[in-house]
């Protein structure tokens, strides 16, 4: 299994209705199959994620976040992972927010 703990991500491509950006670092944390992280930056005043990590690295994670106007967003997301030619770690995302306007999107971040 694919083991995340001590990793910081960045995104590298979000859409439009989502709120990370490349300003965004994320701080992994893994114990078994359980994931967390929190991460803030650019939009985002503060979030955490909690989530499952499957045999193949892939990850099933729920999110809040307060933005810079100050409204408390969730979501849910699930990330595939690839490995970079440098070992580094990519994740392609796509998710949905479960607040708001309940739209969905694709990100990728990237191990720094």
């Amino acid at each position: 299994m694919l083991n995340y703990n001590d990793k910081t991500f960045k995104p590298v491509s979000n859409t439009e209705n989502g709120e990370t950006s490349d300003e965004t670092t994320f701080k992994y944390k893994q114990v078994g199959n359980l994931l967390t992280a929190e991460y803030a930056g650019g939009k985002i005043k503060y979030g955490h994620l909690i989530g499952l990590v499957d045999e193949n690295g892939n990850i099933d994670m729920r999110y809040h976040q307060i933005n810079d106007a100050g409204t408390l967003m969730t979501g849910i997301c699930n990330s595939k992972p690839e490995y970079l030619p440098n070992g580094k770690i990519r994740l392609y995302e796509t998710w949905k927010w479960t607040s708001g306007d309940y739209s969905n999107g694709e990100s990728i971040i990237e191990e720094q």
